[in-house]
């Protein structure tokens, strides 16, 4: 990323965390008026965001905390929904436009299906934005800006981790099929481990006794697999379970991140995590969309505005614990 990316993605974070410490997490409702304590003296406006996340989700919730929290502060009311299924999601964004709301923020995992909807919002004349999934397509419809992580790139840090590591076997756990950005994550994953196999393992990501034993059955059959790599944080810990109960040796580790993880690098259960900073995903989509408004122009000059990947360890664990325990991380 460049020196112009990086220094919009520090100010923005550094008014992420302004706007956090000044304004907590609960939403505004329709019925506040402008310029309440801890908020912008600015119109009302009104802000629709559609994720895929599946219910209990907590990264999902991370999101919506960050865009609940910059809806807060800009005196914005924000309508968050989502669904896991990407006819139904394409759905709730054609809601959005019919309701004529005043931004949109959208994650894309099956660009196909969820971009052409996309882009009737813009040329609705809708301010929308992309964030988590999508980032290699949100030009393509049309969308002003994206908030996330380049979900390749951040598989190969963590297959350049685990060929440091010593990994030779790895899984890579896909909980949402048809979700291309988990594709991307495990096809990057295969490209930094060099010489290491890595093989994919479909999994409910809706249920997670069923994620434990099937990853239970998989371990206990093949106890040549050293790593099982996770791609969100409640399965990745319900993998360290079933490795366990599968008498297999395999290290575990993440993407992505939440307050029980925390504990579980504390106590080795979980390796590392490759962190994509959800909070400030939903953060800055929602403010990004009210500068929109009060400015004219999108931010990051039509290029994706990074979040992430970082690697969070036993070294540095300590270091987010407290903003993982708030809903931050």
């Amino acid at each position: 990323m460049g020196r112009r990316a990086a220094a919009t993605v520090a100010a923005l974070a550094c008014l992420a965390l302004t706007a956090c410490s000044a304004t907590g997490g609960a939403p505004r409702t329709a019925q506040e008026g402008e310029g309440a304590s801890g908020t912008v003296d600015t119109p009302r406006m009104v802000v629709a965001m559609i994720g895929h996340g599946a219910p209990g989700d907590t990264f999902w919730d991370l999101v919506r905390k960050g865009a609940e929290d910059a809806a807060r502060k800009n005196n914005i009311e924000l309508r968050y929904s989502a669904d896991p299924q990407a006819p139904n999601q394409e759905n709730l964004v054609r809601t959005a436009i019919d309701s004529r709301v005043d931004g949109l923020a959208v994650t894309m995992p099956n660009p196909d299906a969820i971009g052409p909807a996309a882009k009737a919002a813009v040329e609705a004349g809708i301010p929308t934005v992309g964030l988590n999934a999508g980032m290699s397509r949100y030009r393509d419809f049309g969308l002003a800006a994206f908030f996330g992580q380049e979900e390749r790139v951040a598989g190969q840090q963590a297959g350049q981790r685990l060929r440091e590591e010593g990994a030779r076997h790895a899984l890579c756990v896909i909980h949402e099929q048809g979700n291309s950005s988990q594709e991307e994550r495990c096809a990057g994953l295969k490209e930094g481990a060099q010489g290491a196999e890595v093989e994919t393992l479909y999994v409910n990501g809706m249920d997670l006794t069923s994620v434990h034993s099937t990853v239970q059955a998989k371990l206990a059959r093949d106890q040549h697999i050293d790593w099982v790599m996770g791609l969100v944080t409640p399965v990745a810990l319900t993998a360290s379970d079933a490795a366990k109960a599968a008498g297999s040796q395999a290290k575990i580790a993440t993407f992505d991140t939440n307050a029980e993880l925390v504990g579980a690098i504390r106590r080795g259960d979980i390796q590392f995590a490759v962190d994509q900073q959800p909070y400030l995903q939903g953060y800055l989509a929602v403010d990004a969309l009210w500068l929109a408004h009060r400015n004219g122009s999108a931010v990051g000059g039509g290029r994706p505005v990074y979040t992430g990947p970082s690697f969070v360890d036993a070294t540095n664990v300590d270091v987010i614990a407290e903003a993982a325990q708030r809903g931050l991380r």
